[in-house]
């Protein structure tokens, strides 16, 4: 017999204990099922969880055990992101090992996953700081070296001061770190790439494949790709006759231009001005150019600067020389990093001529209008006619677009083009808690790769951590130092590690087969798991880390390793946990903790309360007052199943006529199969997890005023069979949300456990019809009355029951029927004169 009293904490640790013991979440790959790979995002083990974080573990739980309910073959497995620079800066900090910290960060992580009851296949787990799973990630950056998708390049990059290392485009927000909100600056060094860029296309083509992404997921993914159709054109540098080429949407203005101007971090600018007079100047300007923020150097409002290079280059449709300049809004990441300016026509070309005293030359005018250039007060940007532009004076600019371009086709003077503002993935890391990059340099033979039978390239254990300087792994003699896998002469190893967002690129293949020591994943289990069919996590990650997901898993298939071309199926991304106002942080004092919530009210109650505090696709502010109110609802469903526990045994459970019961009972059997459905229909499709609870709660509430008792005639049975079904219909459908106590009561109401091993119930499609309906009954259009009316009454009949209700007869007395409107099942409208 259950305990009269709700008691939570020995609740929660008997289920807890019991779903371990059973391998309930253990996923057999040999079970002959429907699959469903439901993921959540693994975590970073930065320390302890808040409620915020729940969100996220607890949808995903729930998604789970509903599709386990519903008879699939479930896989739900957890690991951790664990490399990467909090570990690193711990270490600087306080003088703890990355690794210490990490470890002992998922083991405060693995006890707040368990308190909360969220289930996985513990047996997958993986950490991607340990050798067996960075061997791996080794292996995989040598598939794309050996296939000329990884590269290495001298290039402009970002530099963080504070985290001492390079930091990807997407890792930069508004010129600030990501990590630390430290201004970046930017840096020439010798780094590691991916070639994602040689995907661009098919990530932007494959959008389309991604149904059950949310739109603006695919809109976001699809700006950063940033595709553009335009021409590139060949401008020569005066003198040499060096080829300059400017990419450009625009070709209709190229009789305008009237400067070109370059990125500050285009590499030909050094090569312009070294030795010159004005060497000095224009690289103090770039120098101070490209510490810029990216949004302040871009902005609207942004103030356009620039430096004359004292070079000039020529225009190739009419050899007009034009100067050279660099400027601070041209962009390397755009077309080619040089831009012809065209002021007349361009807003932040014509800023920029007018700032330095440039000429405007108009080359699109209204048709019938005429305008001076140099009177104009902003950039013409509307459709016109051109002129000034020779041959084709008179054409309208959009026809001359495409005639301007297959000129400077026809002359080999340039070339239609698409360009992207997707730049290769910068992977190289100046630090050491990463993945280290498995190169060898040697003086003979070059850049050699590690073979992959001396995989892994370990960590070494021992390391000085410095705030400033150089990388750690530079200075370790024993990790630098190593021998030729060509010809044996001493080497050196790449002291670089890679960015952990490829760690993260690929995790969901490794949970397949986490033990396997020979390859990093089952290519036939790939293909019978994968895509995965529900991954859920926030949106903080549209461009990082699922852009790069789907690269990565892009270049596998196409290397023939895998066989599917998408890695995640349906995306969600939920909405954030906010208190006072922001987002939950420790920094602002803000962060509610589970530990304390479940100790006082209990992890089901805590579940509950994140479930019904919103729909889960957006944000929503956390109440501590709300909780206890969540406590409550649970404490009346357990006092509702408890008080009759010794009836359960005497009434068994056998069919419910609907058209023999009671009229209260057949209310609550009628409304208990359209919760059932509703509940059904939120889980499969809109997830609406607060809505559905609160039909919950209203079946609850109108079985409390049904007044059930202990049966003692068949009248009192055929009730209390109904009230039966209903109690353990809740618990069917709440056992997803609050699994601990939906356990025990139904072992409570006679039930071997689990609950989970039932399963979903289905609705009766006759019960879930209104025997009757309200109608709405209108005089000209005014509300006069309601009646109800079986619902499969006919026209003529139901015309009949309305001339005969009181407000109706007051309404037409002295008056003339016209017409009757009747609208079924709703409405009837009778007008009258």
């Amino acid at each position: 017999m259950a305990q009269r009293e709700y008691n939570f904490t020995g609740i929660e640790t008997k289920w807890q204990g019991y779903w371990e013991g059973c391998g309930l979440f253990y996923t057999d790959d040999t079970k002959k099922k429907d699959k469903f790979y439901c993921l959540v995002m693994f975590p970073y083990p930065s320390g302890t969880l808040h409620v915020g974080h729940g969100r996220n573990y607890i949808i995903g739980d729930v998604v789970a055990r509903y599709k386990m309910m519903k008879g699939y073959n479930v896989l739900s497995p957890i690991g951790w992101d664990a490399f990467g620079l909090p570990a690193e800066n711990a270490a600087i900090k306080g003088g703890t090992h990355p690794a210490a910290w990490t470890h002992k960060n998922i083991k405060a992580m693995k006890h707040q996953l368990h308190r909360w009851g969220v289930g996985y296949d513990w047996d997958r787990e993986i950490t991607s700081c340990n050798p067996d799973y960075y061997k791996w990630t080794q292996w995989i950056f040598l598939k794309l070296y050996e296939n000329d998708l990884a590269y290495k390049k001298k290039a402009a990059v970002n530099w963080c001061p504070s985290c001492s290392t390079v930091l990807a485009n997407e890792q930069v927000v508004d010129g600030c770190c990501e990590r630390c909100d430290s201004p970046v600056r930017q840096r020439d060094l010798v780094q590691w790439f991916f070639r994602i860029s040689d995907y661009a296309q098919k990530l932007l083509d494959d959008l389309s494949l991604l149904e059950g992404w949310p739109e603006r997921v695919k809109t976001m993914q699809a700006n950063w790709i940033g595709r553009s159709e335009g021409v590139r054109i060949d401008f020569r540098l005066e003198g040499s006759g060096e080829i300059l080429p400017c990419f450009t949407t625009r070709s209709d203005t190229l009789y305008g231009v009237t400067f070109v101007s370059l990125a500050p971090e285009h590499p030909v600018i050094e090569q312009l001005v070294i030795g010159s007079q004005r060497e000095g100047e224009v690289m103090a300007f770039v120098e101070r150019a490209r510490n810029q923020g990216m949004v302040e150097r871009t902005a609207e409002d942004a103030v356009k600067e620039g430096i004359f290079t004292g070079m000039y280059v020529i225009n190739p449709v009419n050899n007009t020389k034009v100067p050279l300049w660099v400027g601070n809004y041209v962009l390397m990441e755009y077309g080619t990093g040089a831009v012809m300016g065209v002021p007349a026509h361009d807003q932040r070309d014509f800023l920029f001529a007018k700032k330095y005293h440039l000429p405007v030359k108009a080359v699109i005018q209204p048709e019938g209008e005429s305008f001076d250039a140099e009177a104009m007060k902003e950039a013409f940007t509307c459709e016109g006619v051109l002129v000034n532009s020779e041959a084709f004076n008179g054409m309208p600019n959009t026809r001359a677009m495409v005639a301007i371009a297959e000129h400077l086709e026809t002359k080999g003077l340039g070339k239609r083009t698409v360009t992207y503002r997707l730049r290769d993935w910068l992977i190289s890391r100046q630090r050491y808690w990463g993945t280290p990059i498995p190169i060898i340099y040697c003086e003979t033979c070059g850049t050699v790769p590690v073979p992959e039978s001396q995989l892994p390239v370990l960590l070494p254990e021992e390391i000085e951590f410095l705030p400033q300087g150089m990388n750690p792994l530079a200075k370790i003699d024993l990790f630098v130092n190593t021998t030729c896998p060509k010809c044996a002469a001493p080497a050196k190893r790449e002291v670089d590690t890679m960015d952990t967002f490829v760690d993260s690129s690929w995790y969901f293949l490794r949970y397949l087969s986490p033990k396997d020591n020979n390859q990093p994943f089952d290519k036939k289990k790939v293909n019978v798991w994968l895509p995965v069919d529900q991954y859920i996590g926030g949106v903080e990650h549209a461009i990082l880390h699922l852009l790069y997901s789907r690269f990565i898993t892009k270049a596998l298939y196409d290397l023939d390793f895998i066989g599917c071309k998408e890695p995640f199926h349906h995306l969600f991304t939920q909405g954030m946990i906010i208190k006072n106002g922001a987002k939950m942080s420790k920094s602002k004092g803000n962060v509610v903790s589970p530990d304390v919530l479940i100790e006082k009210y209990g992890a089901d109650t805590q579940r509950l309360y994140t479930l019904f505090i919103g729909p889960p696709q957006k944000d929503a502010e956390w109440n501590d007052r709300g909780v206890p109110g969540a406590h409550r609802f649970l404490n009346r469903l357990w006092q509702k199943v408890i008080e009759f526990e010794e009836s359960y045994a005497k009434v068994g459970r056998t069919q419910i006529d609907m058209q023999k019961l009671p009229p209260k009972a057949k209310a609550i059997y009628r409304q208990t199969n359209q919760t059932i459905k509703k509940i059904t229909d939120d889980l499969d499709t809109s997830w609406h997890f607060n809505t559905a609870i609160a039909s919950i709660m209203e079946l609850l509430n109108n079985i409390d005023s049904f007044k059930v008792v202990a049966p003692r005639n068949t009248e009192e049975e055929l009730e209390f069979r109904v009230f039966r079904y209903s109690m353990e219909t809740i618990l069917l459908l709440m056992a997803p949300f609050v699994p601990h106590i939906c356990e025990e009561l139904w072992e409570a109401m006679g039930h071997k456990p689990s609950i989970f091993n039932n399963k979903w119930p289905e609705y009766d499609k006759d019960a879930i019809q209104e025997e009757e309906v309200e109608i709405v009954i209108q005089v000209n259009s005014k509300v006069r009355s309601h009646i109800s009316v079986p619902v499969d009454i006919s026209d003529e009949n139901l015309k009949e029951r309305v001339m005969i209700d009181e407000s109706v007869i007051l309404c037409m007395k002295g008056k003339t029927e016209v017409k009757t409107i009747i609208i079924p099942k709703k409405l009837v409208n009778i007008v009258v004169k």
